[in-house]
């Protein structure tokens, strides 16, 4: 392309299309009430400046470098901002349209300034849910999951500049089902952007009552569980799926009984000790769902629960995860001998003595002292009860 080519000064009429000014201005001085391109009459004959346009063919002509394809189709076939939305929209466009429009907007999305880009002001963020979530009648189950997975990795690099209350259109019952299905049939790169709009949901102010029906569904709970159980490539992010669920305490008794305590010890356990991994969030979810006896019962039962706390009391690489491992075994040990007895011939008392001599922080060794009088202490009352 040459430069000649380009335009010098980009706007938009109310149709969508994208002129050069001096020309369009010159169109309708003539007493021209259509769009050239359309022929649609003009019910606003204002023009509007194409700041996403001129900011690619600027940033193209500072760099030296021929422009990219996918801007290519942006300047040459004048597709507008408006007109990406419009077929975005339509139910009428074709897939393989629709993949192309998805990979204009990753583009714009990487490049752009988003703050002041078109895509935050039109929200795209609510659109490309609206369009992962309805179902398209008369597509192939599997052929659009090509689409949701790219419209998904829009969604979350629009989604630190959006209004997360669009979230809340999962409420209804039919976007809601097909989440759920999403979750059921999709790749892992779907379950990892589901993960993360999970996430979401359960930290905003405006989602709450989303993630309170978000742990009432069974099946939902039990696919991203499955995804730890599964020590996939989307093992993490569903661990901080349920680290966020769990912050509603509602939701807490429901992960228990649909088994995340049994399949986040099983992910402590074959975490290699001196590699930096996930085990730390996921014992200081266990942390946090030590509150209900049932989650006690289920550490105390698993034949690996004691000693994956204990395995997270010392790391040589970091301490990250020790004052979680160390207050989940203080309210496990106090009320258990057995799990008392399996804290030590854990090794508990090597890890806590080591963790001492560290350069941990003030608080982890006071929690660290805890746990030591508390299993002396105990352990004197456990050989006089024996005696």
């Amino acid at each position: 392309m040459e430069r000649e080519d380009l335009f010098r000064d980009p706007v938009t009429l109310c149709t969508g299309q994208t002129y050069d000014r001096s020309s369009i201005e010159k169109w309708l001085a003539a007493g021209n009430l259509t769009c050239p391109v359309t022929m649609q009459k003009l019910h606003d004959p204002s023009i509007i400046p194409n700041h996403t346009l001129r900011h690619l063919i600027d940033q193209w002509l500072n760099s030296g470098t021929q422009i990219e394809s996918v801007y290519l189709k942006i300047v040459d076939c004048d597709i507008s901002i408006a007109a990406i939305k419009h077929n975005l929209e339509s139910n009428e466009s074709a897939l393989e349209n629709k993949l192309e429009i998805l990979e204009i907007i990753h583009a714009l999305a990487d490049e752009l300034p988003l703050q002041n880009s078109c895509l935050i002001q039109l929200d795209f963020f609510c659109l490309l849910l609206e369009a992962v979530f309805r179902n398209s009648e008369g597509l192939h189950f599997q052929e659009n999951l090509r689409f949701v997975e790219k419209a998904l990795i829009c969604a979350l690099k629009l989604l630190p500049f959006s209004d997360l209350g669009s979230l809340n259109m999962l409420k209804e019952e039919s976007k809601f089902a097909y989440f759920v299905l999403l979750f059921e049939k999709g790749n892992m790169a779907i379950k990892k952007s589901l993960c993360h709009l999970v996430e979401e949901i359960a930290k905003g102010l405006d989602t709450k009552e989303l993630c309170i029906k978000l742990g009432k569904s069974a099946n939902l709970l039990q696919e991203i569980i499955h995804l730890v159980h599964n020590n996939s490539e989307a093992a993490e992010a569903g661990i901080q799926a349920i680290s966020a669920l769990s912050l509603i305490e509602s939701n807490r008794e429901k992960l228990v009984k649909e088994g995340a305590v049994e399949e986040l010890v099983e992910h402590i356990s074959k975490s290699k000790k001196h590699e930096r991994s996930s085990a730390p969030m996921a014992v200081s979810i266990i942390e946090n769902l030590l509150t209900l006896e049932c989650a006690k019962q289920a550490i105390i039962n698993h034949p690996s629960g004691v000693n994956a706390l204990v395995k997270l009391v010392f790391r040589v690489s970091d301490h990250e995860g020790s004052e979680s491992a160390i207050n989940s075994l203080l309210i496990i040990c106090f009320d258990s001998e057995t799990a008392r007895e399996e804290a030590i011939s854990s090794g508990v008392l090597t890890q806590l003595l080591l963790l001492l001599q560290s350069q941990c922080s003030g608080r982890a060794k006071t929690k660290t002292r805890m746990l030591l009088k508390l299993l002396r202490s105990k352990w004197n009352e456990d050989s006089k009860h024996a005696l």
